[in-house]
């Protein structure tokens, strides 16, 4: 698996808690440079050991002054590694190094303009005043011995720091749009004081990635969950390209499935990827399980173990012996997160078990190839053009793993997916029709639990409420609700209610990630 270990650049986010920390880490990608988001307590030793050429301190919502503030491992100030500290990260070296941090007279939250009074590399080539997002209210006093100031803003005598020895500290967020010239600050830093090359590509990804499977699977046979989705194709691809014929595709119709989507999952996968894809269909199996399961967690455990046994039963057909020893999935980066979060990030909540994550069983007997664990979505469609798979399928979009099961809010029925399919259908085909697909990050419906009163034909009715969900997202890690021209909504509800039998009630949610989530369950 690449990650750990596999990249000569790497730079580390150490997370103290803040909403912002995932983008931190986005943008550095951006700029070509490994990044990885590790606890903000994680010991040196640890990180010493994968030679980072940065350090980014996140911001985060505590005080350094707090009995209880979050720490980061003294040594790691004192490495010689360069350091930027962002917003608590910034307070945090200051406390640390014999400065002095305390509650501003007056919080600064939203935008600033800053004033650049030494440019040094940090702000190089970036002008005098430059605006800026601010979300602080604690600021620092006393700079620590040796720093110096590179920037002020109106309230922040110390908006920037440095120490001209690769350690600097800002007290607003570059890694926000608010920030116009934030790339160009993290570019400064990872370029000019890191010594970055930015040398990760797509390609380089994927000759890491390759090497690192046939290493990790040696001689051994591997079983990939295939769904026809972007994150099981690429991560199928690469297996394939390094094992060969010892990789053995399954794709499970979990009765989950929207409408027609087994069958073109099918023609699209025989079509494109030369591998052996073989056709399991256990949607009778699955909608067994759940029935009569209504809480969202627990249907997500369901959908996990229930594809465990239908894979590990695929492994022991397959011949001989022990069959396959390694399980295949496209689980990506914001899948980690949301699942482990609180455990491998303390303080962090837990938002949702990601059916391959956190929903997989104890004593699972595989062992796990997931070449896209530290990946954005963003960055797998990069590799999925890398690696020559057709657009159609490299931009489809994202598709829970747990299927309408996550979409069917309340008791799964097959009368309940039959209505939420025919629901669903329209809405994708009126964004496809009004050319949308591809501007948004995801359209869809849910069925909800709640009947409402209606007149159709001059009779009462009392039938489903279908919500529609469009929102745009770059990363899955935080959204924004669609704004569709009314001509599109109005078609989409004039639609669902005309040519679905069941529904008399759409509404469409208007709701951003936070403080929503993209999947209502």
């Amino acid at each position: 698996m690449p990650g750990p270990g596999h990249h000569p650049e790497t730079v580390f986010v150490l997370d103290f808690g803040s909403q912002y920390s995932q983008l931190i880490a986005r943008r550095i990608r951006e700029q070509r440079v490994y990044c990885e988001l590790v606890p903000g307590t994680t010991p040196w030793s640890q990180l010493e050991a994968r030679r980072p050429v940065g350090l980014v301190l996140s911001g985060g919502p505590a005080s350094v002054y707090a009995p209880a503030a979050p720490r980061a491992d003294p040594k790691i100030l004192r490495a010689g590694v360069p350091v930027l500290g962002i917003c608590y990260g910034m307070q945090l070296i200051a406390h640390e190094l014999g400065g002095e941090v305390a509650p501003a007279d007056k919080r600064e939250y939203g935008p600033a303009m800053l004033e650049v009074v030494d440019a040094d590399c940090l702000f190089a080539g970036l002008g005098a005043q430059l605006p800026v997002w601010m979300s602080h209210g604690d600021r620092v006093l006393k700079l620590p011995p040796g720093f110096r100031v590179l920037a002020r803003s109106g309230n922040s005598p110390v908006a920037a720091m440095g120490d001209g020895q690769g350690r600097f500290g800002i007290q607003f967020h570059p890694e926000v749009l608010h920030t116009p010239q934030g790339r160009e600050i993290l570019g400064n830093f990872l370029y000019r004081v890191c010594g970055c090359r930015g040398t990760w590509t797509p390609g380089s990804f994927v000759a890491e990635a390759v090497c690192s499977i046939r290493e990790q699977v040696g001689d051994g046979r591997v079983l990939c969950a295939l769904s026809g989705g972007v994150d099981s194709s690429v991560a199928a691809t690469l297996v394939h390209r390094a094992i060969g014929d010892r990789l053995t595709c399954i794709f499970v119709d979990n009765g989950l499935l929207r409408r027609e989507e087994p069958q073109r999952v099918l023609d699209v996968l025989h079509g494109t990827l030369d591998m052996d894809i073989r056709h399991i269909d256990a949607s009778e199996r699955f909608l067994t399980a759940l029935r009569g399961v209504t809480d969202p967690e627990q249907k997500r455990l369901v959908v996990g173990r229930v594809f465990v046994e239908v894979f590990e039963e695929q492994a022991r057909a397959l011949g001989a012996g022990q069959g396959a020893d390694f399980l295949a999935q496209g689980t990506l980066y914001p899948d980690v997160i949301e699942s482990t979060a609180g455990d491998t990030f303390p303080g962090a909540a837990r938002i949702k078990t990601h059916h391959n994550v956190g929903g997989l069983p104890a004593g699972l007997r595989f062992r796990l190839i997931e070449p896209l664990r530290y990946l954005f979505k963003d960055e797998v469609r990069a590799v999925g053009l890398e690696l020559g798979l057709p657009e159609d399928l490299v931009f489809r979009q994202p598709f829970p793993g747990p299927g309408l099961a996550v979409r069917c809010l309340g008791e799964i029925t097959p009368e309940r997916l039959r209505v939420l399919r025919d629901a669903d259908w329209v809405v994708v085909d009126e964004i496809k029709r009004n050319g949308l697909y591809r501007q948004v990050w995801q359209s869809f419906a849910i069925l909800t639990p709640i009947r409402t009163v209606g007149v159709m034909g001059d009779d009462r009715t009392y039938a489903n409420l279908v919500a529609v969900r469009v929102v745009t997202s770059e990363d899955a890690m935080t959204a924004d609700w669609a704004r569709l021209p009314y001509e599109v909504l109005a078609r989409i509800s004039n639609r669902i209610v005309n040519e679905v039998e069941g529904v008399n009630r759409v509404v469409f949610d208007i709701t951003s990630k936070p403080p929503g989530t993209i999947e209502w369950e």
